[in-house]
């Protein structure tokens, strides 16, 4: 098959927190408009008490769990009301900016957005979406989450900061 038979994809990272939900919505509907698939991407990993002091050290399997969970119901709060744009789900042991980067190969575009459920909350871009707008293999949106007021979340609100590798 050559690049012109295949049909665009479109990575989104996923995490549950509100920018990576917002992420998910805008690339839904940019998917939608390229005639192409969402593959949404959530990462996790088993921090170790030694060495990671964001969070109890855990299992794989339970982590693993809570990640599929998590990204499942994302997904489907997420979803367009027509749900006429195929989504893959992906949920992948690891850091999760590599993860996106690794995903974003081969894409039309990588959607993550601006803040997720880091350890700094105060930061404005957080340290996943500024490693993919600088080293994906693919176009880069970043997307911050709805503010107070903002218009209706089936509306596109064209909040978006462009990047490129």
């Amino acid at each position: 098959m050559d690049a012109m038979d295949r049909t665009p994809r479109v990575v989104v990272g996923v995490d549950g927190s509100p920018a990576p939900y917002e992420a998910l919505r805008w690339g839904l509907r940019y998917a939608r408009l390229i005639a192409g698939t969402v593959d949404a991407v959530a990462a996790y990993n088993v921090p170790d008490a030694a060495v990671d002091w964001s969070a109890p050290a855990g299992s794989a399997e339970v982590n693993e769990a809570e990640a599929r969970q998590a990204l499942s119901d994302e997904v489907q709060k997420a979803h367009l009301p027509d749900g006429d744009v195929p989504i893959d789900r992906h949920v992948v042991w690891g850091n999760a900016a590599e993860a996106l980067i690794e995903a974003s190969a081969g894409a039309e575009l990588l959607v993550v957005g601006s803040r997720g459920l880091g350890a700094f909350t105060g930061l404005v871009l957080g340290s996943v979406s500024r490693r993919c707008a600088s080293h994906a293999a693919c176009p880069v949106v970043i997307v911050r989450p709805q503010t107070v007021g903002a218009r209706d979340a089936d509306e596109d609100t064209g909040q978006g900061v462009f990047g490129r590798s």
